[in-house]
């Protein structure tokens, strides 16, 4: 077990990162808010097999949270997250108090583009600005050569990198597959909101983003009329609503056209838990 730094203020975060530059240590951040599982360890081992040190961060955002969402039952688990980090090997942790990311006074904020305006900038307009502004505030003071963010929040893996290109921040963000469970549902630490009922249900989710992946790459011209049909699966297996489930480019998320670079998103309740994946084509 590998000996874990732990700091909680700037100016230790600043120490521990000086300290590695001195010795002249490639450094990747690899951003969480805790509640760690297999797909943010699999993040961490991407980052040890890319740099010198990883350094994780656990913060639980709130200003991506809107007063009706679940800030408060977010699940927080920091001694079983520390124990994991120990055990994979990783080299630091900042886990900062609220202060430290947004101090008293505190008021600029980072309002992003087309790119985080439809899908989940839709249904959840506070969030990207919420998420661009807390990693740009670790970005400058974490100062990390590399950035590892999983494919997972795909909207949000562009919405970075569009930030980063953007405002010429000086790290590269690093792009990580998603993880899954054998059954095909994607990890997350909401799952752990589900009923064995709902978990049961869960894997529908990605049958319904590969049924459209499958209509892409063999008969475009069906698209809209088999996205109708897998939000009628969802719906049929058990899902309350659903949000969006569309295909996009891959970059812009502008709806799909022929010959775009593709990737479907979506987005479903399932009983109180909203659920999130995406796919892109093979």
């Amino acid at each position: 077990m590998s000996s874990l730094s732990i700091v909680r203020t700037r100016a230790d975060l600043r120490s521990l990162v000086s300290n590695w530059r001195r010795d002249g240590k490639k450094i990747a951040l690899v951003p969480t808010m805790g509640a760690l599982h297999a797909g943010h360890l699999a993040l961490i081992e991407q980052a040890k097999a890319a740099a010198d040190v990883v350094i994780a961060s656990i913060f639980v955002n709130p200003t991506q949270f809107a007063p009706h969402e679940d800030l408060a039952r977010y699940p927080r688990q920091e001694a079983a997250d520390i124990e994991q980090l120990q055990a994979i090997g990783c080299d630091g942790l900042y886990a900062p108090h609220v202060s430290e990311l947004y101090p008293e006074g505190f008021q600029t904020r980072i309002i992003p583009g087309a790119v985080a305006a439809r899908l989940e900038g839709a249904f959840r307009p506070h969030f990207f600005g919420g998420v661009a502004t807390v990693v740009a505030k670790l970005f400058l003071q974490v100062e990390p050569d590399m950035a590892i963010f999983g494919e997972k929040d795909w909207q949000q893996l562009q919405v970075i990198a569009t930030m980063v290109r953007d405002l010429d921040l000086q790290v590269e963000i690093v792009p990580a597959p998603t993880h899954r469970e054998a059954d095909g549902l994607a990890l997350s630490s909401r799952n752990a909101y589900l009923s064995e009922a709902e978990r049961a249900i869960a894997p529908t989710l990605k049958q319904a983003l590969d049924r459209v992946a499958d209509a892409i790459q063999q008969a475009p011209e069906t698209l809209d009329e088999v996205l109708e049909q897998a939000k009628a699966q969802l719906l049929a297996s058990g899902f309350q609503s659903i949000d969006y489930l569309e295909a996009c480019h891959s970059q812009t998320l502008e709806p799909w056209q022929a010959g775009d670079p593709a990737r479907i998103l979506v987005a479903a309740w399932l009983g109180k838990t909203r659920l999130i994946d995406n796919r892109g084509l093979d």
